[in-house]
């Protein structure tokens, strides 16, 4: 279903465990709606201790939703909460329009934001899963036959055949998706050798802005949420220091549907196999606290909790107000305070990324074979060779390597001694 250039009527619920997020309580789904295509006509809120299980909220809440629809033509109602099948369709009956919840408002979106084969499998294959115990519902009509063995009426078995027809589409994308995946697994690796960084952040927090400053490319930018599905890797190319791989990936959101973060694990590949996560916040916005932690709950979902991360507070050219990006420096102390559409701040940056990439250096001597030509080259490509001895038919250069790259080392024939402080020790 889409909402696109409908008239919308938002409806967000607080409960204990899911408060809202700022004092404006519908600001995200007002987001989301309105960059689905809606005219937003309509707000109603509520806090709630417990939900309501017919309907999500109570019976006078829903007279209110009722009333407003009327009010102000609305044709879609837009809930800031995920539903069940059941409280879809008794809101549906009581209010006479479409009813969405958050998880079908964000696949919506990005549906229409998918642009390449990949991202489109991979959307259709969320709101199929999404779909698929939700099927029953939209044969309501089921009610006028009796079930059974013998007297099953067309409804039921054509309920069956969508069923049987949906599950198999569903089993057919996951194939392809694996194809995709393994090929996404095999071309990060062969870049297992490089800088690799990867932006990651809340939707709409500044990383095609910011990928497009570092690496001078022309990444899509728009003031809009998931303007970005499809990651793009670019060269970025930093003075004495050499080329890093640079990827834009797709923005988080809070309450990230799951069927969309398992379906999107190639796209999230990049990020997942990234040596630095470059952790991009808009520091303007005043639920940047909150955002943070959405992003830090996908990314261990993701089991990039414990990769190596720069928080980078972006648009500090937008904030009126510099105490309020000394509030978060105070709580950040290591993050970067940047601008990616001025450029302030981008060379701290610049040198916290080449800090955070040599930091896991080891100074060694490696020996080989005089005749093992590849030691030899790879070290001259991949490392800073200090002192190259020929001794008794063997080679011995001394070097600072990235300690990631002593198996590489090894793997070709080298031996390879680590020192560190006044120890000298055999490298892993």
């Amino acid at each position: 279903m889409s909402v696109r250039q409908e008239r919308a009527v938002l409806v967000s619920v607080a409960l204990p465990d899911r408060p809202w997020a700022s004092d404006d309580p519908c600001d995200e789904i007002r987001g989301l709606a309105q960059t689905a295509g809606a005219v937003v006509v309509g707000e109603v809120t509520q806090k709630r201790q417990d939900l309501n299980a017919g309907t999500y909220v109570g019976k006078g809440k829903v007279s209110e939703i009722v009333d407003r629809v009327k009010q102000t033509d609305a044709d879609v109602v837009v809930f800031d909460n995920d539903l069940s099948p059941g409280q879809v369709r008794n809101l549906e009956k009581a209010t006479g329009v479409k009813v969405l919840d958050r998880s079908e408002l964000i696949l919506d979106i990005f549906a229409t934001r998918a642009r390449t084969p990949e991202a489109r499998l991979q959307v259709e294959l969320a709101q199929l899963e999404y779909s698929l115990p939700r099927l029953k519902q939209m044969w309501t009509h089921l009610s006028r036959y009796q079930a059974g063995i013998g007297t099953r009426g067309p409804g039921e078995t054509q309920l069956e055949e969508d069923r049987r027809i949906v599950a198999n589409r569903i089993r057919d994308l996951k194939e392809r998706l694996g194809v995709v995946q393994a090929r996404k697994e095999r071309e990060v690796r062969t870049r297992a050798e490089e800088h690799t960084v990867s932006l990651v952040g809340y939707t709409n927090a500044g990383k095609s802005r910011l990928m497009n400053r570092l690496t001078h490319s022309d990444v899509y930018v728009q003031d809009q949420l998931f303007s970005t599905l499809d990651t793009r890797t670019r060269q970025w190319h930093v003075k004495d220091f050499g080329k890093i791989l640079l990827s834009d990936t797709v923005g988080f959101i809070r309450d990230l549907p799951h069927h969309l973060v398992a379906s999107f694990k190639a796209t999230l590949e990049e990020a997942r196999q990234a040596r630095l996560l470059l952790h991009v916040v808009d520091a303007s916005n005043p639920q940047a606290e909150e955002q943070i932690n959405a992003v830090n709950e996908v990314l261990k979902e993701l089991d990039c909790d414990k990769k190596a991360t720069i928080l980078i507070l972006n648009k500090i050219d937008k904030m009126a107000d510099r105490a309020e990006l000394n509030i978060l420096t105070a709580l950040y102390p290591k993050a970067v305070a940047i601008s990616g559409a001025t450029g302030e701040g981008i060379d701290n940056l610049t040198a916290a990324v080449v800090e955070a990439l040599t930091a896991d250096f080891v100074e060694a001597e490696v020996t080989a074979e005089a005749a093992n030509g590849k030691v030899q080259a790879y070290l001259a490509a991949h490392a800073e060779v200090y002192r190259q001895e020929f001794r008794d038919g063997q080679v011995l250069i001394r070097c600072r390597l990235p300690r990631y790259l002593v198996r590489h080392v090894k793997a070709e024939g080298g031996e390879v001694k680590a020192f560190e402080g006044n120890g000298v020790h055999q490298a892993e």
